[in-house]
């Protein structure tokens, strides 16, 4: 009996030590953010990627989530084997609200302990696409916010976007390409790909950049001049062993394929209210209609006909850049000295596998979407549709899947040379016109 009380006293003893350090470090960061009254705006971070202070975690960038209740959203990537408090220090800029005077502005602070959501999606990897949420109601205006597990240490802050709800959008359609990586220098596939969209209805593409050939470098700047084109930088090789593969098991590395997940949950919520619709696709992928003239002309039948949904899931098709359109039509002299894939030449299609997974990108309302994966969302508030393969289905050049089948054993697909006339002209353009030609 007595052995009992006396574990008893000491597991009290012990959790009582606990919640007093615990209580202790809450309190030093509270006196150190009220001693401190910044004399200029918060130090604002100057790269896409921003280490957390007192962890291995990093931040990327931070949104306000209004189907949320305006809760602060910082898309984050967490190691999940070395989970630890967080918090969240929140700052209101001298601009976040017309009459405010600056000292008062500049010296409203808060912080509070920050809730982190872990994303189910991981394959396997160490380091993971999370949420950190900044649920504190204290500092309804900030315009800054900063995370850490250190009270000692320097903030840097992110500023925090999507202010405000919009209800009209300045692209209808954008594609968000997850990123580049390896000096990628497929300059031909991703000349024609921008072309095609073009023509198809989409008026914005963003990638995330953390390496490219010299020819995608030409590329990539004529179009960000031309308007169509966002690159995000992406230096996730400078913080983390980025993984070239899809699974831990035979690729490893930190996280998966240079932080694709990241890339494509950070696009949601930088175009959530910037473009009606998102196309989540890789690079050597086009999300083509097949029974409508364009990409508007789909989802106006798509949102009648399913006026609830918010994800659309397009089912994926290899077009083997092993198997070549006998005619040569496409062979274009002009276009032998441009590196990578000439995907009019590419007119076979493999069948679906019998009781294969076909995967699926999606096509998304993106205010409907509170996290991604890469085939499917993870969390949505709409409903989730199935687009038919006869009616949207994604155009994929690639190495080919079943490669044991012979010409006459695959489909014939010829959608893209509907577009010949306007297309050629337009990728000549670009080619010459960004130097590459």
């Amino acid at each position: 009996m007595m052995q009992r009380k006396l574990a008893l006293l000491v597991g009290i003893g012990a959790l009582t030590v606990l919640l007093m350090l615990r209580w202790e470090h809450v309190m030093t960061l509270v006196n150190l953010m009220s001693s401190k009254r910044p004399s200029a705006e918060p130090e604002l971070s100057k790269d896409t990627i921003t280490p957390i202070p007192g962890s291995r975690h990093l931040m990327v960038s931070a949104f306000k989530d209004h189907r949320l209740g305006g809760a602060i959203r910082v898309i984050s990537i967490i190691c999940r084997q070395e989970l630890q408090p967080l918090y969240c220090v929140l700052c209101a800029n001298a601009n976040a609200k017309a009459d405010a005077k600056a000292d008062e502005a500049l010296n409203q602070c808060a912080f509070s302990p920050a809730k982190v959501d872990v994303h189910s999606e991981s394959f396997g990897f160490p380091f993971v696409t999370s949420d950190v949420l900044c649920m504190s109601p204290a500092l309804q205006q900030a315009t800054h916010v900063s995370i850490t597990a250190n009270p000692y240490a320097n903030l840097t802050f992110l500023s925090i976007q999507n202010q405000e709800v919009k209800e009209s959008f300045k692209y209808n359609f954008t594609v968000c390409i997850s990123n580049l990586f390896g000096e990628y220098n497929n300059a031909l596939q991703f000349a024609q790909t921008m072309e095609v969209y073009k023509l198809i209805g989409v008026q914005r593409v963003v990638i995330y950049n953390t390496s490219c050939g010299p020819d995608i470098e030409k590329i990539l700047k004529y179009y960000r001049k031309e308007g169509m084109l966002e690159v995000v930088p992406w230096p996730i090789d400078k913080f983390l062993t980025p993984s070239t593969g899809w699974k831990y098991d035979l690729h490893h590395g930190d996280i998966h394929y240079y932080g694709q997940l990241t890339t494509l949950n950070e696009c949601i919520y930088r175009y959530m209210y910037q473009s009606k619709y998102l196309l989540l696709n890789d690079i050597d992928e086009i999300i083509m209609p097949y029974k409508h003239a364009n990409l508007e002309k789909l989802m106006g039948t798509l949102q009648q006909q399913h006026p609830n949904a918010g994800v659309f899931r397009i089912e994926n098709h290899i077009f083997p850049k092993t198997q070549f359109d006998d005619s040569g039509r496409f062979r274009l002299p002009r276009w032998r000295s441009v590196p990578g894939v000439n995907i009019l030449e590419h007119v076979y299609r493999e069948p679906d596998r019998k009781h294969v997974f076909n995967p699926t990108k999606l096509l998304i309302n993106p205010r409907s979407v509170e996290q991604t994966s890469v085939h499917s969302t993870l969390k949505q508030f709409g409903l989730v549709f199935n687009v038919p393969f006869d009616v949207c289905r994604i155009i994929h050049v690639r190495v080919p899947l079943q490669g044991q089948l012979s010409k006459d054993q695959l489909f014939v697909d010829k959608k893209l040379w509907e577009f010949e006339k306007l297309l050629i002209p337009s990728i000549d353009r670009a080619l010459n016109e960004s130097g590459v030609l």
